[in-house]
């Protein structure tokens, strides 16, 4: 089985979340969430703030190594930052050309230098200068509105130097909607490029890895919505373990619960817990009761308490 990656996923895959996961998972590689890059070098307590794996070699408690993704449209910027972030420790330097988010493509970042190939280039250039040995990687999508744009984008990352390419096969107007997914076209590039192609999109379970695999002979998977719906994928694709069953996964939101937000945001776990029982809900049926039940609580203390009882109404098993 191919290398396989925990994919960034701004306001969901965060620290907290990718030191749980790493902890039942043997990911080859996290990366993070997006650092925004405007017209200056960002503070070092930035980049610990988003990326806190730094204060810990670039690695995750588990020991899984965490890639730093920078977002922005200023070569010259992206590369002054990606210094930085490798002087902290970051194992490589993640470009962000895919993100769809509308706030992220009103301000010419993500997805939005789909359109500009051009641009993709002297970015992802700048970024391999300034990255000397270190891994340059670059996250896109298909195109902007049509896959015809794929090798054109595609290309402009090989020419700039990047090691590796991670394609979400999705457009950004095709947004996540399930049966656009075209790992075909995936493939395609796969074929065609001198550099490693990892393939994310649409992969939920091991036998979803193996047909995009199958189709695309990629270098690599990168998986988000799917480690999610199902905590312990990487090992369920990569070591043919069982899927995890609900009273553990009952058992990983308390241990979730217990983490420390280090800003001590009053609805952190709140929204979270609530956001990761939908994304539970494609796997598990008792997703669905769980959350019914914590809908309605908008306090921390009686979420954890509610989480707590419904573990020990079930300790028997039958969840």
């Amino acid at each position: 089985m191919p290398r396989l990656i925990l994919a960034p996923m701004q306001g969901v895959l965060d620290p907290l979340m990718r030191e749980l996961l790493t902890s039942v998972n043997d990911y080859d590689l996290c990366v993070s969430e997006f650092v925004r890059v405007v017209d200056q070098c960002l503070p070092e307590k930035l980049f610990y703030r988003l990326c806190p794996e730094l204060l810990n070699q670039g690695r995750t408690r588990a020991g899984t190594p965490v890639r730093v993704q920078l977002l922005g449209q200023s070569p010259e910027y992206l590369a002054e930052n990606a210094q930085l972030a490798l002087k902290l420790g970051s194992h490589g330097i993640d470009l962000n050309c895919g993100c769809p988010s509308k706030t992220v493509n009103g301000s010419c970042g993500g997805a939005s230098l789909l359109k500009d190939p051009e641009l993709i280039y002297r970015a992802t250039r700048a970024l391999r200068q300034a990255a000397g040995k270190a891994v340059v990687s670059v996250k896109v999508r298909l195109g902007w509105a049509c896959s015809s744009e794929a090798f054109e984008i595609a290309d402009a990352v090989v020419q700039g130097g990047a090691d590796e390419i991670a394609v979400h096969g999705r457009t950004k107007l095709d947004g996540y909607r399930a049966e656009k997914i075209d790992w075909v076209k995936i493939g395609e590039l796969a074929r065609a490029l001198p550099i490693p192609v990892i393939a994310n999109g649409e992969i939920w379970r091991a036998q979803d890895a193996e047909r995009c695999v199958h189709l695309t002979q990629c270098a690599g998977l990168m998986v988000a919505r799917g480690a999610l719906g199902l905590p312990n994928l990487s090992r369920v694709i990569k070591q043919q373990a069982a899927p995890m069953g609900w009273p553990a996964v009952v058992a990983l939101l308390q241990a979730y619960l217990a983490l420390e937000d280090a800003q001590q945001r009053e609805l952190y776990h709140i929204a979270r817990i609530k956001q990761w029982l939908r994304f539970l809900m494609v796997q598990y049926l008792q997703a669905l009761t769980l959350f019914e039940r914590i809908k309605p609580i908008m306090e921390h203390t009686a979420l954890c308490q509610a989480v707590n009882d419904y573990a020990q109404e079930h300790s028997d098993g039958t969840i």
